[in-house]
């Protein structure tokens, strides 16, 4: 009885010396175009095996919307700039996030939580993990369109071909507020009302780029088969070189980079970009590949 007596104060001397375990980081997800947060062959599968590997982490998988089909209608339909403000209100509210939580976007999704990070700096956002997200816009030409969804695209894609860059198209598809057409450089950069301004291409925003160098890392994932996305080289923050659709120049080699309005420049020199490679088709990777390759920026 005198040893138990003994090892009771020991332990709890250990204990105040160890500490509390450090807490998990939590993780906010933003699925792509015709997809849902809860999808179980997508982002409900991808939520789970967050959770399998990392126990005791906190997920967010973004609805935006009463439920999953407006959730799904509202990644084709609803105002960009409103759904990033509807996000950045969930995750201010949110009291498991008030310390700070990692990002991760899923193709559209990724230019998304950029936005995130760049407008609504609390609660913090350490890293960005962007898998497929169009950086530098997507996509002249709309190649094909994901899931059971190929109607709703080929009305997007007749009317983007209309006018992607008027003001009613703009206000009222998604795919347009990120329409990057590099013959009408002019247009994009005049009626963008989202890819132009998080890319500051009309005027430098300087907390937009004082918040998105607060980043620890910002990870970008391009899929080296990928058929969805024109040009593929977007995924890296690269595009086509202006006023032609045919050669195309690395993040490195554009205006945004040498003139440093997003930070970017400055980020690369500090280590704080991340370039990942993945063969296959556009948000086709392996088990395997996230474990070894997109976890460890998690943990």
């Amino acid at each position: 009885m005198a040893a138990l007596r003994t090892a009771v104060p020991v332990l709890a001397l250990l204990g105040l010396c160890l500490g509390p375990a450090a807490a998990v980081t939590p993780l906010v997800i933003w699925h792509g175009m015709g997809d849902s947060c809860c999808n179980p062959v997508s982002m409900g599968y991808i939520q789970k095996l967050v959770e399998k590997k990392i126990p005791g982490i906190y997920v967010l998988s973004l609805k935006i919307g009463s439920n999953l089909i407006q959730d799904m209608e509202n990644s084709f339909f609803m105002n960009v700039n409103d759904q990033v403000s509807e996000v950045c209100s969930q995750l201010a509210t949110d009291p498991r996030l008030k310390a700070g939580y990692n990002a991760m976007g899923f193709s559209q999704g990724g230019q998304f939580l950029r936005a995130v990070a760049q407008r609504c700096p609390s609660p913090p956002m350490f890293n960005l993990i962007s898998v497929g997200g169009q950086h530098q816009g997507r996509v002249y030409g709309f190649p094909r369109c994901p899931g059971e969804s190929s109607h709703v695209c080929d009305w997007i894609r007749k009317t983007l071909d209309l006018g992607a860059y008027t003001k009613t198209v703009q206000e009222h598809l998604v795919q347009a507020e990120y329409w990057h057409d590099p013959l009408k450089e002019e247009d994009y950069r005049k009626n963008s009302i989202f890819l132009a301004d998080i890319n500051q291409e009309r005027g430098i925003n300087e907390s937009y780029r004082r918040n998105l160098m607060a980043l620890k890392k910002f990870v970008m994932v391009k899929f080296l088969n990928d058929t969805m996305v024109d040009p593929p080289i977007s995924e890296w923050f690269g595009f086509y070189k202006s006023g032609q659709a045919k050669e195309t120049i690395p993040l490195q080699e554009t205006s945004l980079y040498k003139e440093d309005r997003l930070g970017l420049q400055e980020m690369d020199k500090a280590g704080k970009l991340v370039f990942l490679g993945v063969k296959g088709d556009h948000l086709h990777f392996s088990e395997e590949w996230f474990d070894s390759t997109i976890l460890p920026f998690l943990q």
